[in-house]
């Protein structure tokens, strides 16, 4: 299959992009293109002009500054695995972020285009809904702020309008106590089927993030975690609207829960 004909428009600048998105017909960002790309093929998505971010560089830094870590919606998958300060900051960021398809896919996938695609098996929305990140939206009307657990509301449905450009993410660190990361795929660089963020704070509450399980991030607040964590876990997922395969999804759910809590134990005993 080949993409509809569409019009082109390279961006020079961060203004230059959301004035074309302002006043282009039905237009859409690329950058990575690796969620959109084969959305187009299909020609499940047929945008009539697609406005180039990939040569913004600008939008590809990581910087810690009050407290925060900044990072910029163009920054490949394959940096958050290896840049030095996230490893330092969030190391779990950087070990979900080696779970995104191959290395090809890495080196081309953008963490903002991931953001704002939404695809509910992904790694990196529930990661930043885990780590109460913020988001940084850009258009012709100014900038405003969305909290990540706001952004998501439903499958393939987020607060993005369509004349805003997501442009950089917040993270607060260091995090508030520890986080482990597990999920299940069918095999390595395929979407999972369920994976979970599991925090634990000094206090013995915390949270956990699943992914892959329903139409986008479902996060769960615990107060402590019982002898039996699996009792837990399955209690906080009987609210969760399971996309399919319920009983199945549902102890996929219960399993990566039960080794990111495991994990997230591991690095509060170091």
């Amino acid at each position: 299959m080949k993409p509809a004909p569409f019009q082109y428009h390279r961006a020079v600048s961060v203004d230059d992009a959301v004035t074309a998105l302002a006043t282009l017909p039905d237009a859409k960002l690329i950058a990575g293109g690796q969620s959109l790309i084969p959305l187009m093929n299909f020609r499940m998505s047929r945008p009539q002009t697609l406005v180039d971010i990939s040569h913004l560089d600008n939008l590809a830094s990581v910087t810690l500054s009050d407290g925060v870590l900044v990072l910029g919606a163009l920054l490949p998958h394959q940096r958050l695995c290896e840049d030095a300060l996230i490893r330092e900051q969030v190391p779990v960021l950087a070990e979900a972020a080696q779970h995104i398809g191959h290395w090809a896919i890495r080196t081309r996938g953008t963490l903002g285009g991931s953001l704002a695609h939404a695809d509910p098996a992904a790694e990196l929305p529930a990661a930043m809904v885990a780590l109460d990140a913020e988001f940084v939206l850009r258009s012709v009307r100014g900038t405003r702020t969305v909290a990540a657990r706001d952004f998501y509301l439903g499958f393939l449905t987020t607060d993005l309008a369509a004349d805003e450009m997501l442009t950089e993410v917040r993270i607060p660190v260091p995090p508030q106590g520890w986080y482990g990361f597990a999920e299940v795929a069918r095999r390595a660089g395929d979407f999972a089927l369920a994976g979970a963020y599991v925090q634990v704070r000094d206090d013995g509450g915390g949270s956990v993030t699943w992914f892959g399980i329903s139409g986008g991030p479902e996060r769960r607040e615990f107060e402590s975690v019982p002898e039996d964590a699996a009792a837990l876990w399955r209690e906080l997922l009987a609210d969760v609207d399971v996309t399919d395969d319920d009983d199945y999804r549902r102890h996929l759910g219960v399993l990566v829960a039960d080794w990111a809590y495991r994990r997230a134990q591991g690095e509060a005993q170091r």
